[in-house]
């Protein structure tokens, strides 16, 4: 049971991140097919690897496995996570120092997320 909980979350997390299995499996250093077992359920992570997927969709490992159905801790630290990885994937050509982006607060980053979006707007324009 625990393994197609697991499996319908993973996906389920993937496709609301917009990411493809390959993107996924590259970030994560395993091959598509092993991350498509994972999905299926026919696979079941190892603990390390449980882990890096909690962290790559920043939610806990007690989500994923269905133990909760909250899907993360809403902590300050979670959410500047969150807002960091957001503004890396979606402006991976932003040339940004994200140590310096750790000393704001969530709601400076999410301020900060707002104005690269804005602004990436304004450059499609021209």
């Amino acid at each position: 049971m625990e393994n197609i909980i697991l499996a319908k979350r993973l996906k389920m997390l993937r496709e609301k991140h917009g990411y493809l299995q390959k993107f996924v499996a590259d970030k994560l250093g395993i091959r598509s097919n092993t991350l498509s077992g994972y999905e299926t359920g026919t696979r079941s992570p190892d603990p390390e690897m449980l882990v890096k997927l909690a962290e790559l969709y920043n939610v806990t490992t007690d989500y994923l496995l269905g133990i909760t159905d909250i899907p993360f801790v809403d902590n300050e630290q979670n959410r500047k996570n969150a807002i960091i990885e957001k503004i890396k994937t979606e402006f991976s050509d932003a040339d940004l120092m994200f140590k310096d982006l750790s000393d704001m607060s969530a709601d400076q980053l999410e301020e900060v997320y707002e104005f690269i979006k804005f602004k990436k707007s304004q450059g499609e324009k021209q």
